[in-house]
């Protein structure tokens, strides 16, 4: 029901009779989405016409209000270009009272949130029908509108929930109270629903707090980055198994709406009685007993307003920008220069005629040069602004001039030098959630650092395997030239020496604050520094170290200890709790934990084989990762249907060999066969030797061609082997005639 303010003179003597109606409590917001991004810039969730170019349906409300009679009108909006001076307005829209609109168009003033007066109306009943009324589907935005008789407008606070709002919307003074918690988790990301899954199932009580109405952060369908990074893998090849229950599969970023699975992550959720999941409710302070330990953290429903407060034994800060540890004044750092910015991705398609889109005059001026042409119909993960700018302080101006870029970008497709290519193409969706990288990093006992992760440095709390590249985002030089103060395309400059396979092990000691004795953290706010965080802030990533927060959060709340105390007393413990399967679970911190029937297989140390199972095809298999290698070789994943992690490859003479040896396990007539994935430029006379201690055999593969047998292999011969006796098998480059491939070797007995 709307949250109306209905106040009377006695109550709020400043304002007399006035309403305040917040719009993100509209009972019907039509197409106008509920935006909860800036909060803390602007204070207040807003209503957002995100339309791509055609006007949205109208929000609409009921409101009472206490006597009929002529008010005074104003609505808090802003216009979105106004602060780079650029012309035409695009975020207007109508107030209509009961059908009839208000004299004055809305969110064509004023470069910051402001109240803009709207005249007067006359209420000539108690309830009257309000309707947002967008014009231009280009973002208009509303936050709140206000009624009064009094001569007086209201204050332009940008405090959340500043105390005449609280007394207008009728809220009570003291917020209801969540208590009773294990665990309190800000942020419903992958690291915050790793956190909240694994606590629950360890026994734990736990609150998890997401200020969206989605679950997934970055890795939900309104962001839409795909899940990166390796799981099950390292020293503990079970972390990693909770996130793959919820894990998007997308095949691109950005993926489609359905790849994302929404339903699928808060079905996860909700089906654990440990956790009592908040969707729509934005953290926003931090109470503290003492100067180390946090006694609360208040939230409001950013539908309703309503305040609560939640309290537990512990905390974990996964909100990406380490909001709940600034507040509770843990110690952080923010690299000054070169921090990576945010995206806001977008995709476009093409329909059987052609389509209208509008001219854009207050976006960029771009041409198709300006910009990387938008290739499979969609603007990926470089379509990325804001470095070194303000990103907490100033998010929403990050967002808009991605904003512009993008519609910039495609009013020059439609309506300049790409119009005669591009008449059926249209927008199918632009994310107005933006997708951060780099704010605040809180510090923890350990802050690791690239060079940790390069000489592989052995920490003995070393538990979630990072392998993504140590990839930062810097502005692309040659689409930079425009716009030099803020560019909108980046570019990825990869240190590829991070293990992608086993993964480098981040420590325990990076995911809890040094200086706040019952703060976790967990995603891309942990203790590292900027070159490190470039490895560990992929979605995956980010979730394993929530399963390990949380594992580490039910031995905190059995023993009354700290998150230190559990590297310094209870290690032993939690090593044991690491190993167990995602799927373990007690009902109490007191109960037998207890193992389903259905958990994933043990993992090896370098994880679930993303290509063919070498233990699910016939006979003995070798893969390429355990041979030995000789001169140069390159690893690949592109052709796919290799056998386990991928492949090797090498020019052919470059003098390079690979030694598989490969064990009969009895005695028998053997088919010895070799793997590989043919490709054109593949050699036509690739040398493979065989060789045992009765026999040698010599031949010459043509990779060009699909190996015959399944799997993607081929006979190299049949031979006599005893129980025990080893095959050794050399691929080697010389004279190939063409790039040589090596994947697996494979033994099968045959009938004879």
């Amino acid at each position: 029901m709307l949250s109306a303010l209905l106040l009377f003179a006695c109550v709020a003597p400043v304002f007399g009779q006035s309403v305040l109606i917040e719009a993100e409590s509209f009972d019907q917001r039509g197409g106008w989405k509920l935006d909860t991004q800036f909060i803390r810039e602007m204070g207040s969730p807003y209503l957002l016409a995100h339309g791509l170019g055609t006007p949205v349906a109208d929000a609409t409300a009921k409101v009472a209000f206490p006597e009929t009679g002529e008010y005074k009108v104003f609505v808090r909006t802003k216009d979105w270009v106004a602060r780079w001076n650029a012309p035409g307005a695009p975020g207007r829209f109508q107030l209509l009272v009961n059908d009839k609109p208000l004299g004055e168009t809305f969110g064509a003033q004023g470069a910051k949130w402001a109240w803009q007066a709207g005249g007067t109306v006359q209420i000539d009943a108690k309830e009257v029908e309000l309707k947002l009324h967008d014009l231009t589907g280009f973002d208009g935005r509303c936050d709140a509108i206000f009624f009064t008789k009094e001569d007086a407008t209201p204050p332009n606070e940008s405090a959340i929930l500043p105390a005449w709002r609280s007394r207008l919307l009728g809220l009570k003074e003291k917020p209801t109270e969540k208590s009773g918690y294990d665990l309190v988790v800000v942020g419903g990301g992958y690291a915050g629903m790793g956190a909240a899954l694994s606590a629950a199932r360890m026994g734990c009580k736990v609150a998890l707090i997401q200020d969206r109405p989605v679950l997934g952060g970055n890795g939900s369908s309104e962001v839409r980055v795909w899940a990166m990074g390796n799981i099950r893998r390292g020293k503990f090849p079970r972390v990693g198994e909770i996130i793959e229950e919820f894990s998007d599969h997308a095949k691109k970023s950005p993926g489609t709406y359905e790849e994302f699975g929404d339903a699928k992550k808060e079905a996860v959720v909700r089906a654990e009685p440990n956790i009592d999941l908040f969707l729509n409710h934005h953290a926003y302070q931090v109470d503290m007993d003492g100067e180390k330990k946090i006694a609360g953290v208040y939230a409001f429903d950013t539908r309703t307003s309503e305040q609560k407060r939640f309290t537990g034994k512990l905390y974990v800060d996964c909100t990406g920008h380490g909001t709940i540890g600034f507040l509770a004044g843990a110690d952080f750092d923010m690299a000054e220069k070169g921090r990576m910015g945010m995206s806001n991705m977008w995709a476009w398609d093409e329909a059987d005629k052609p389509r209208e889109f509008p001219a854009t005059p207050w976006a960029l001026d771009l041409t198709m040069k300006d910009f990387p042409y938008p290739r499979d119909h969609h603007g990926q993960w470089f379509w990325e602004s804001g470095f070194d700018k303000d990103a907490i302080g100033d998010a929403e101006g990050i967002r808009d001039w991605n904003l512009r870029a993008v519609y910039g970008a495609f009013n020059a497709m439609k309506n300049k030098d790409g119009a005669d290519k591009h008449a059926p193409a249209y927008l199918t969706w632009v994310a107005y959630v933006g997708g951060p990288r780099e704010s605040r990093l809180l510090q923890g006992d350990i802050v690791l650092n690239q060079d940790d992760i390069i000489s592989k440095r052995d920490f003995s709390d070393g538990c979630v395997p990072s392998t993504w590249s140590i990839d930062l985002h810097y502005p692309k030089k040659q689409f930079a030239e425009k716009f030099p103060d803020n560019p909108f395309i980046s570019i990825a400059v990869h240190d590829q020496r991070v293990d992608r396979n086993f993964g480098y092990p981040v420590p325990y000691r990076c995911f809890y604050s040094r200086n706040i004795d019952n703060l976790f953290m967990a995603g891309r706010c942990i203790s590292v520094d900027h070159e490190a965080l470039g490895t560990v802030r992929v979605m995956k990533t980010c979730g394993m170290m929530g399963e390990v927060v949380g594992k580490a959060a039910s031995i905190c709340a059995t023993y009354d200890c700290t998150p230190r105390e559990v590297y310094e007393r209870y290690w032993p413990e939690m090593d044991t709790l690491l190993k167990l399967p995602g799927k373990a679970h007690r009902a109490d911190l007191n109960d037998e934990i207890e193992i389903p029937d259905d958990i994933p297989a043990l993992a090896g140390p370098l994880g679930p084989p993303t290509g063919l199972d070498p233990n699910k095809l016939d006979g003995t298999v070798v893969d390429d990762a355990e041979a030995e290698r000789i001169g140069n070789w390159n690893g690949g994943t592109g052709l796919k249907g290799y056998v386990g992690y991928g492949y090797l490859y090498a020019g052919g003479d470059s003098g390079g060999a690979v030694r598989f040896a490969i064990e009969a396990p009895e005695s028998g007539v053997y088919d010895v066969r070799f793997a590989y994935q043919p490709h054109e430029n593949r050699g036509k006379t690739v040398p493979v030797m065989v060789e045992t201690k009765n026999d040698r055999l010599e031949v010459k593969i043509n990779q060009q061609k699909d190996p015959p047998i399944e799997g993607g292999f081929i006979s190299l011969g049949e031979l006599q082997l005893d129980k025990g006796e080893v095959v050794t098998i050399v691929v080697a480059t010389a004279g190939a005639g063409g790039t040589v491939h090596a994947d697996a070797v494979q033994l099968v007995p045959t009938k004879k």
